[in-house]
């Protein structure tokens, strides 16, 4: 092995294939087309991956029923005390920052839920979505603090709201401001 064929066979840049330029171009008369037919012409175009000759294609033969939930669904980390007794000294806070750190929780989720496998012995603040009712017990018999984040506030449907009570408003200020006899 020597320096002319250390880089045999490896392109580092792949020219344009430049059709069109002739028979002597290396792409022939016909630029690689073919003769005649549909596909020789500009501006065809040929059939999908998903094209089946002209059969009803899978995606149309396919029955489509019910919805996911993937579009609203919550993802949330799991860690159970027994863990959080491994990885924390007593006295520290226990939140998504401190727990990506300490590699209980990798990836990204919409939040935390704190169970309550294993045993828990040290004070800990744990600053989370969701607690079971016995993981709650456990952190706070050990001393600790659970602190509920709240979720997203519900969405406020009619924010216009309706005719109805607009016109009640109005008739009842009416009324209001009507001298009494």
């Amino acid at each position: 092995m020597d320096l002319t064929n250390v880089s045999t066979g490896v392109t580092k840049r792949t020219l344009k294939r430049r059709v069109g330029r002739g028979i002597g171009s290396g792409h022939g008369k016909t630029c690689g087309l073919g003769h005649k037919g549909q596909y020789a012409s500009a501006g065809a175009r040929l059939p999908s991956g998903l094209f089946e000759g002209g059969q009803m294609p899978l995606y149309r033969r396919w029955p489509k029923r019910g919805f996911s939930h993937a579009t609203w669904d919550k993802h949330f980390a799991v860690v159970n005390i027994g863990d959080l007794e491994e990885r924390f000294d007593a006295n520290s806070t226990v939140d998504m920052a401190s727990l990506k750190d300490k590699r209980l929780v990798v990836g990204t989720f919409d939040g935390v839920r704190i169970l309550a496998e294993g045993t828990l012995t040290k004070k800990l603040t744990v600053k989370a979505n969701h607690f079971s009712e016995a993981a709650k017990a456990a952190i706070e018999k050990a001393g600790g603090s659970c602190e509920l984040i709240p979720g997203p506030k519900p969405v406020k449907k009619n924010k216009m709201g309706s005719k109805k009570k607009a016109q009640e408003a109005e008739r009842a200020a009416k009324a209001a401001k009507a001298p009494k006899t």
